[in-house]
């Protein structure tokens, strides 16, 4: 049997402003009919389905891009002026990762969550 994720929620302060700056910065789309979900499809079996929520804890999320899709979206952040960092711990900004060979950076996203994206896992 291959596990794989079908979906997770996002908790955010506006879960429609979030799935579409999520989306804006990826690149991708949010599914509509808006419901009590505002889902954006990530690739063929998952979604995050941000749902409103007054209170919340940060969440830390990573994506495995190819080297294109990093530079398109690396571009969008900086093109945003989004702060960024090589670390989790946002104690390097303005400089990405080099792990593995490959390449990283976090940001946050406008509800506080910790993105990170990867070039190699």
């Amino acid at each position: 049997m291959t596990i794989t994720l079908n979906h997770t929620i996002v908790p955010a302060r506006d879960k429609k402003a979030s799935a579409e700056f999520f989306a804006g910065i990826f690149g991708l789309k949010v599914e509509s009919p808006i419901g009590h979900f505002a889902a954006v499809r990530v690739n063929d079996t998952l979604t995050l389905d941000f749902a409103d929520r007054e209170v919340f804890e940060s969440h830390h999320y990573a994506f495995c891009v190819s080297d294109s899709e990093f530079d398109t979206i690396f571009a969008r952040v900086q093109e945003a002026g989004l702060e960024y960092s090589s670390d989790p711990m946002h104690s390097y900004k303005g400089q990405i990762n080099h792990r593995k060979g490959g390449r990283g950076f976090y940001f946050y996203d406008r509800n506080g969550h910790n993105l990170e994206l990867l070039t190699r896992a």
